[in-house]
């Protein structure tokens, strides 16, 4: 009895929609930095409560700073505080 299955696009490695091909079109990575430095002021959903990656690596520089954390901020304060802690403790750079 022949068990073998055929194999599908979805089998092999180096289908061409490889994760790898597409790390051009990346708009995080590439040369456009106008998004990425959008003022926090301007974002639609600056208001919003900070996100959880944003609270641990505040945290983070919070105690490294020497300084207190606060829980509470939105996104947008957030990524304000973050920019001046990481400019106190050289993280930023």
């Amino acid at each position: 009895m022949n068990t073998k299955h055929p194999t599908t696009t979805h089998d092999r490695r180096d289908d061409a929609h490889d994760d790898r091909s597409h790390a051009a079109e990346n708009p995080k990575t590439g040369d456009d930095h106008s998004n990425r430095d959008k003022n926090p002021d301007d974002w639609t959903t600056g208001d919003e409560p900070m996100t959880g990656a944003q609270a641990s690596y505040l945290k983070t520089l919070s105690e490294e700073a020497g300084e207190s954390f606060d829980g509470d901020l939105t996104k947008a304060e957030a990524s304000k505080r973050i920019d001046a802690l990481q400019e106190k403790t050289g993280r930023g750079t």
